[in-house]
């Protein structure tokens, strides 16, 4: 199953990404159908599940099927796609392709889904830990920092600093967990590194206090659930010795 899987997406990967120059792409979006470039598209996509799949019959179907997928699901993104939203249909587009592969390779070997395993106290901890380290944290330090903010009359944000926050975490995370604790210095190192011009040219003591509170209490939460996820973890396992 897994031997078939890495070949189907290996050969949709190869295929969107690395064999499909971008004046394709946009002869495609002016002519839609009409595009000799979406056939060509279509078939470098079935020549290439042909090769990797080793020209065995019994795939043959489940090829020709993925082939004509793939062509339906770009013919109404071509169609329906709005700029406004793009990056929403980029991932909807490859969501809809990787499903289409997973129903095809279902099909050759059936799956069967472990629901005891799925949700185990282990893997039930680690989405608690996961989503209190992104989400749930973002929450409460919007809430402790909100009468730090030295910009908080100007309500137009992009939310990168909370994006940038929940990949900082999340790394605090991983590192906690796998006790690489010097990535921790490394990446208070570089955020720091990246800061420093900026608030240099700012000049502002109230924006650098409030970055400087911002990174310690989030540094501090990612550490600290970082590090119950672990003695939980550790309980948990020995409770069940």
């Amino acid at each position: 199953m897994i031997g078939l899987a890495l070949k189907l997406i290996l050969a949709h990967l190869a295929g969107d990404f690395l064999l499909q120059p971008d004046s394709w792409v946009a002869h495609k979006k002016k002519h839609k159908i009409k595009s000799k470039f979406l056939y060509f598209h279509t078939l470098i996509h079935f020549l290439l599940l042909l090769i990797l799949a080793g020209f065995q019959r019994e795939y043959l179907m489940g090829i020709i099927i993925l082939a004509f997928a793939h062509f339906a699901i770009d013919c109404a993104k071509l169609y329906t796609e709005n700029k406004k939203f793009g990056k929403l249909y980029f991932f909807g587009d490859q969501i809809l392709h990787f499903l289409a592969i997973a129903a095809v390779v279902n099909n050759y070997f059936p799956l069967r889904i472990n629901f005891s395993w799925l949700f185990s106290n282990q893997n039930l901890l680690l989405a608690t830990a996961l989503i209190a380290t992104t989400f749930v944290a973002s929450v409460v330090l919007k809430i402790l920092l909100k009468d730090l903010n030295p910009a908080k009359k100007n309500k137009k944000t992009n939310y990168a600093g909370k994006y940038i926050g929940i990949l900082e975490r999340l790394f605090i995370f991983l590192f906690v967990v796998i006790d690489f604790w010097e990535g921790i210095g490394f990446l208070l190192a570089a955020k720091s590194i990246f800061r420093f011009g900026d608030l240099k040219e700012n000049k502002d003591i109230r924006l650098t206090e409030y970055i400087l509170i911002g990174t310690l209490l989030s540094f501090g939460i990612g550490i600290l659930i970082g590090l119950a996820y672990l003695h939980l973890s550790e309980f948990l396992i020995s409770s069940t010795n």
